[in-house]
């Protein structure tokens, strides 16, 4: 009797614990919703995220909060994310940088996998290759000459030490066997900055950092690293194209929440975010980050993250232990 009596309490309190967690979901959101962005303001996540909490405020009644987390390459950001309570209001605008390199290069307090879900992807876009107004180089195949003339003489700037921009380099350096010296910054919009100023020779650098001084005139793009040249810059060939077959290396920006986040609410955002990619405004807002909308679902983001291990994994491992 007493062994009775205590599975039906406890499958009372399973059921009131589900009824609950169903509750929560369908009243889902009864207070504002925090996205976290992983990198500095006024960077292409940055602009990203403040269109789409823009969307989602209209979509949901509710607030939305852009909290700036910067740090470790889009590291810090997202692992606090990782850990937060999985209850629907706290995201990630996440990037390729802090879920598909950083965990292959360095320790992380998260899995990409285990400890995120994915909600959808938001946009894509290619990285420029940009370099100082003044230096004497005006194609992709010039700038690997003149750096292995100067062997460790050229310097180029990232969003951070792990980020995408950064190995994207690490990446083009395995490939070409030119040399060039790291230095950090703690955004894109800054790293551009300093190539504008001359501190830094050359950049990977997010097209919403790079299209408005290349507009301007202030730097010299010789490049992009998408697969076939992007509409914003049609008459820029791809590295693919133009010296290395295959070379693939573009940004892209999806909404993660903590693992265990219910999946109402994740199905929720989900399709918030494909009607986000068919409004004209938000295209049109997209396009002058250098970016194109992407629709999807929470399994079709999943299944990316996991072609991108496999893809970005053993040449990652292969750079660092070749340090």
């Amino acid at each position: 009797m007493k062994r009775a009596i205590g599975f039906i309490l406890g499958l009372t309190a399973l059921l009131s614990t589900s009824g609950l967690a169903q509750s929560q979901s369908d009243n889902w959101p009864t207070r504002p919703v925090t996205l976290i962005v992983p990198y500095a303001a006024g960077g292409y996540t940055d602009v990203v995220a403040r269109i789409v909490a823009n969307s989602l405020e209209k979509e949901i009644g509710k607030p939305v909060v852009v909290e700036v987390r910067p740090g470790g390459g889009g590291m810090i950001g997202t692992q606090f994310v990782a850990q937060s309570a999985p209850d629907g209001y706290t995201f990630c605008v996440c990037s390729v940088g802090a879920i598909s390199v950083v965990p292959f290069i360095q320790k992380v307090n998260y899995d990409p996998i285990k400890d995120l879900a994915p909600v959808g992807l938001v946009s894509t876009a290619a990285q420029a290759v940009m370099v100082r107004k003044d230096l004497p180089v005006k194609n992709i195949a010039e700038l690997v000459a003149y750096a292995k003339e100067r062997p460790g003489k050229l310097n180029y700037g990232s969003s951070g030490v792990a980020g995408l921009t950064h190995y994207a380099v690490r990446l083009f350096e395995s490939r070409t066997g030119m040399k060039a010296q790291h230095v950090p910054f703690k955004g894109g919009s800054q790293a551009t900055l300093a190539l504008v100023a001359g501190e830094i020779d050359f950049s990977f650098g997010n097209m919403t950092d790079a299209l408005p001084q290349i507009e301007a005139g202030t730097v010299r793009v010789i490049a992009v690293t998408s697969q076939e040249p992007v509409p914003f810059l049609p008459n820029v060939p791809t590295i693919h194209q133009a010296l290395l077959p295959g070379f693939l290396a573009e940004s892209w920006n999806g909404i993660m929440a903590p693992a265990g986040t219910p999946k109402p609410i994740i199905q929720r955002m989900a399709d918030i975010l494909n009607k986000m990619a068919d409004d004209p405004a938000v295209v049109e807002s997209l396009a002058k980050a250098g970016s194109a909308p992407v629709k999807g679902s929470p399994e079709k983001y999943a299944a990316q993250i996991r072609a991108e291990a496999d893809q970005w994994g053993p040449l990652l491992k292969a750079i660092v232990e070749k340090k």
